[in-house]
């Protein structure tokens, strides 16, 4: 008896169906694939109390535990099982005041692991440029009126977390500040996520990814020899210093609440990273770029790892493009090679590789002939493809690999064996969540990426206690907006 999976790995409904003779016959063929289903996804749950909840007459069997649901018929049985009920953050509320990359990303985190998001949004807005809302449901409200704001505090009521992502006093002024809405809700996570953080003396100034990597001192380490430092896109404070970093102090604040029975203020700011304890905000402050370049500063002060590693040059040392055994190369097809042959067996290998002796070439740390090096290794890595270097260096242990193309990293062997990426419903490949825990499901309770503003907002307002004509009332009065069926699609 064989059955098929109806539907997507992203839907949060996975269906089993197979075709089948009379329904008494199929019992004992029927609890192997329960047994199955129930341990592969979700905690085990014992077959007697499964067969306890059965109800059945000559035609019809049904079961509906928890996160199983069968139904059964002479000719056919269908089996739904939700992948996400055992999920990390299964049952925290999040409430995410409407933003642009850090903030949404950090929504995105928490969702991608079970939290249910609510994305608070204005209503003079049917579409963001927030491209990470995937897992989060949408509702519209006017919080320029006493109105709007009594309803984020209602919502707050039931909420875990408060992600908002306004520069400082600007949550205070719509009286949604942290003193307030820890009024309402003593075990609410208050997070804040800004680029300057809460206390400092720039705590309203403008600013993006570039300004806050550059005020943390970390971009001066990023660029090549004798030139301009290089941001690095938008990842280091948008992402791993700010939305990363904030998710991390959500989580730490909801740990201490487990223990205190308490909420608190998580201050994340994108300019620098010391996890600390802060007495002024009784809360955890979470400062990024500079922290996730701790490593960097650090190593720099090293007795034994400054000298190996750094010189007072950007772009002349061994992780930033100086080394010739720490860089990328071109292929004669245009394409490029990434080299990170650190330790001496791993050089050996990579010299092996280019077919070079490695009695004939100077000591791999003499920094004096590392641009002659690189300039001996740009020469030979162009005179291949690079899947032709590939092939060479397959059964290499030489630290090289292939630069992907952003379109082409998804199908690649090794991402493709660990679903390193998913596809979405537009048909889009994405990465999948990290990291991967055991027994759990690695993909997105809902992969749209995009959301239309106001798209639930009554269904989230009838779920937090407001009735029918209260909606309706506040709609009329342009304080919530529904979407239409039309523009939510």
């Amino acid at each position: 008896m064989a059955y098929r999976r109806q539907g997507t790995p992203a839907s949060t409904k996975v269906a089993y169906r197979w075709n089948s003779g009379r329904l008494l016959g199929l019992v004992q063929q029927i609890i192997p694939v329960i047994e199955q289903l129930v341990g592969k996804f979700v905690a085990k749950k014992s077959l007697e109390e499964l067969l306890r909840k059965w109800q059945h007459d000559e035609d019809c069997l049904e079961i509906l535990h928890c996160d199983l649901y069968l139904k059964a018929s002479k000719s056919e049985i269908t089996f739904e099982l939700d992948l996400h009920l055992d999920m990390a953050l299964k049952g925290i509320r999040v409430i995410e005041m409407a933003g642009l990359a850090p903030a949404p990303f950090c929504g995105m985190l928490l969702a991608d692991f079970g939290a249910s998001v609510i994305r608070v949004d204005r209503t003079e807005t049917e579409q963001t440029g927030d491209c990470l809302a995937r897992g989060k449901r949408s509702i519209s409200i006017n919080l320029k009126t006493d109105q709007g704001t009594k309803i984020v505090k209602r919502l707050c009521t039931n909420a875990d977390v408060l992600v908002e992502p306004f520069r400082s006093g600007v949550m205070e002024s719509l009286g949604l500040g942290p003193t307030t809405m820890l009024d309402i809700n003593p075990k609410l996570i208050y997070a804040r996520l800004t680029g300057y953080g809460q206390t400092s003396k720039w705590n309203r100034a403008a600013g993006h990814d570039i300004n806050y990597v550059a005020m943390s001192g970390a971009l001066s380490f990023l660029g090549r020899s004798k030139q301009k430092p290089t941001p690095p896109v938008n990842l280091l404070a948008d992402f791993a210093g700010g939305g990363i970093t904030c998710a991390y102090g959500i989580l730490l604040a909801l740990l201490e609440r487990h223990r205190t029975n308490k909420g608190q203020v998580v201050d994340s700011a994108m300019v620098n990273t010391t996890m600390i304890k802060s007495i002024v905000n009784n809360g955890y402050r979470v400062d990024g770029a500079a922290y996730a370049s701790t490593f960097i500063f650090a190593s720099k002060l090293h007795p034994i790892f400054s000298k190996y590693a750094w010189g007072d040059q950007r772009g002349e040392n061994l992780l930033d493009s100086g080394a010739h055994f720490y860089d990328c190369y071109q292929t004669s097809d245009g394409k490029y090679m990434a080299v990170g042959a650190l330790e001496p067996k791993f050089y050996a290998d990579l010299l092996r590789g280019l077919e070079l002796d490695i009695d004939q070439q100077p000591p791999q740390n003499d920094r004096k002939s590392w641009p002659e090096m690189k300039e001996k290794l740009t020469r030979i890595f162009s005179s291949r493809t690079r899947d032709e270097w590939c092939a060479i260096f397959q059964n290499l242990d030489a630290c090289v690999t292939p630069v992907l193309d952003h379109d082409e990293a998804g199908n690649y062997d090794i991402n493709s064996d660990r679903d390193v990426f998913f596809t979405d419903a537009d048909g889009v490949q994405l990465p999948s969540p990290a990291p991967r825990m055991h027994g759990k499901v690695n993909m997105p309770q809902q992969t749209k990426q995009n959301l239309s503003c106001g798209t639930h907002t009554e269904e989230i307002l009838l779920e937090n206690g407001f009735h029918s004509k209260e909606i309706k009332e506040l709609i009329q009065n342009d304080i919530i907006r529904q979407a239409s069926l039309k523009s939510s699609l």
